[in-house]
């Protein structure tokens, strides 16, 4: 009821803006005329009627064709009575004039229809123009979009900003039930019944049909015509992605012919840019998972290779204690049991590194930060490496002054361990490993250096090193899981710090971790020097 008054009220109110257009009319035929009397062309009846067709063509081409045809019966009335003998009266000695009025009459109606018309199609022109501007706009935006919501949000208001009127899309939810999801009007309608539209029973209803029988419905179109807005299925090929709807505030067909075809335009863009996203979501998750299995498949072959050696070292050193015991030297004993803590000692690095990586991968890693003694570090880490190390050379230089920085202690000692213990298994034997410390008070930071004699990384794989399961082709020979490199990285980031991967300048590799200010303003660094392992 409240819109029907509304639609009357607009109409009154188009109605009397039209009245300016007759007044301007009705001011112009009465200057003409005086004008014409005083540059003296009464007796010139023809030109006086040519002159007349300015007002009619003017009236036609800017206010339309209802100002023209008063122009035209306004131009004939003056004509008559101040040009046509006997002047000042609408009476004519001559009856041929009345054929002439007529024909006049007829020119000038046809002259303003033309016109008028040409104007019509003037018009649509610049409305098609501004439609296709529009609508190139919004698929240049929304290609650029790759998030669903913002996506809606931008097309739902774009499309209220063309038609002036709100917009709504609606989208099934994961039990394929139709909800709203994002709704747009203009600022004038806040606080109005408009600004209620789309979100009530009645739209939701409508728009839940359109998406199930894939047909366009509500105001314009031939199903649900009482409706106050127009809604649109939002279709790709044979997949609809839901519905697209706008409230319509005009009742003139042609008005509604066009603004159905734009936002069945705007629908076709909605839905191909709602399909790109979820083509584009789906394909990451494709990724994901491929890369996920592509992990789990590296993980299980590593660890049940990496696994399988140890076991086998201790079940065959155990089951030969066992079963032939007296048949075994001292000497073999001692052998056979150092096999089997080195094959545990290998299983519990595996499991450490695994656990240590889970600890990463999930953020449940927490640092005890305390002071820590570079050379009570270096004595843990040394008697840990030691076992790996019985045809190497070990050297370590300290600084003379003791050198003390803030960190977690067990973490840092587990890289160092990792590193050098690298450096150690894929160096050749009889090799030298130096660990060099150096305090550097200009610098503001703690640098510790491992060199060792290995085949070296090549520059191009010095950052893929710190990837997890990555292994260099050059160290295939060598049994690992290419996982103690990527927890070091993982350690040191948690730190604050950075890791890297060096060529070292007398042959092998250098790794360098760089730390940042540690308790009480105090900075810590590290640089150690290795090889590519696990």
């Amino acid at each position: 009821m409240e819109e029907g008054k509304d639609q009357e009220s607009l109409q009154v109110i188009s109605r009397w803006k039209r009245v300016p257009a007759y007044i301007w009319v009705t001011l112009a035929i009465i200057l003409l005329t005086l004008l014409l009397h005083i540059i003296g062309m009464s007796d010139d009846l023809v030109n006086v009627a040519l002159v007349y067709l300015f007002p009619i063509l003017i009236s036609a081409v800017y206010w339309g064709m209802g100002p023209a045809v008063y122009a035209a019966t306004l131009s004939v009335v003056m004509f008559d009575f101040f040009f046509v003998p006997p002047y000042l009266s609408f009476t004519v000695e001559d009856l041929r004039y009345l054929i002439s009025f007529g024909v006049y009459l007829a020119v000038a109606i046809m002259t303003a229809s033309l016109a008028g018309r040409l104007r019509q199609q003037l018009g649509r022109v610049k409305s098609r123009e501004a439609t296709t501007n529009a609508l190139y706009d919004l698929s240049r935006q929304i290609t650029a979009i790759t998030d669903l919501d913002n996506l809606l949000d931008n097309m739902t208001s774009q499309i209220s900003l063309m038609l002036g009127s709100p917009a709504a899309i609606y989208l099934p939810d994961q039990q394929g039930e139709l909800k709203l999801w994002t709704k747009q009007g203009s600022a004038s309608e806040i606080g109005t019944e408009k600004s209620a539209w789309g979100s009530r029973s009645s739209e939701l209803a409508i728009a839940d049909w359109v998406y199930k029988q894939g047909q366009i419905a509500g105001k314009g179109s031939p199903k649900l015509g009482e409706s106050a807005g127009l809604y649109v299925p939002l279709r790709t090929e044979n997949h609809i992605h839901g519905v697209l709807a706008v409230h319509m505030t005009t009742n003139e067909p042609e008005k509604q012919q066009e603004q159905r075809q734009l936002l069945e335009a705007c629908g076709s863009l909605a839905a191909g840019a709602i399909a790109r996203v979820k083509l584009a979501e789906e394909a990451r998750l494709a990724q994901v998972t491929a890369e996920s299995e592509r992990i789990r498949t590296a993980l299980l072959d590593s660890v049940s290779h990496e696994l399988r050696t140890p076991l086998t070292v201790i079940i065959g050193s155990a089951t030969g204690l066992m079963e032939n015991d007296t048949l075994f030297t001292p000497e073999d004993r001692l052998e056979l049991t150092g096999n089997i803590r080195d094959g545990a000692l290998r299983m519990n690095r595996l499991v450490t590194n695994l656990l240590g990586m889970v600890r990463l991968e999930s953020g449940m890693l927490q640092l005890n930060r305390k002071w820590c003694d570079v050379g009570d570090m270096m004595s843990i880490v040394l008697a840990k490496v030691r076992e790996f190390s019985p045809h190497r050379e070990v050297t370590v230089q300290l600084p003379e002054d003791p050198v003390f920085f803030d960190g977690d202690e067990v973490l840092l000692e587990q890289v160092l361990v990792n590193i050098v213990s690298n450096a150690i298994k894929y160096s050749p034997d009889e090799s030298m490993v130096i660990i060099r410390v150096k305090n550097e008070p200009s610098q503001s930071c703690v640098t510790f250096i491992v060199d060792d004699q290995g085949v070296g990384i090549e520059e191009p794989e010095r950052t893929r090193v710190f990837d997890k399961f990555y292994r260099s082709p050059s160290t295939q020979h060598i049994t690992g899981t290419g996982l103690g490199l990527a927890i070091c990285k993982g350690i040191v980031e948690v730190h604050g710090g950075t890791i890297q991967a060096e060529g070292n300048p007398d042959g092998g590799t250098r790794i360098r971790i760089e730390l940042p200010v540690g308790r009480d303003g105090m900075p810590f660094s590290y640089t150690v020097q290795g090889e590519v392992g696990d």
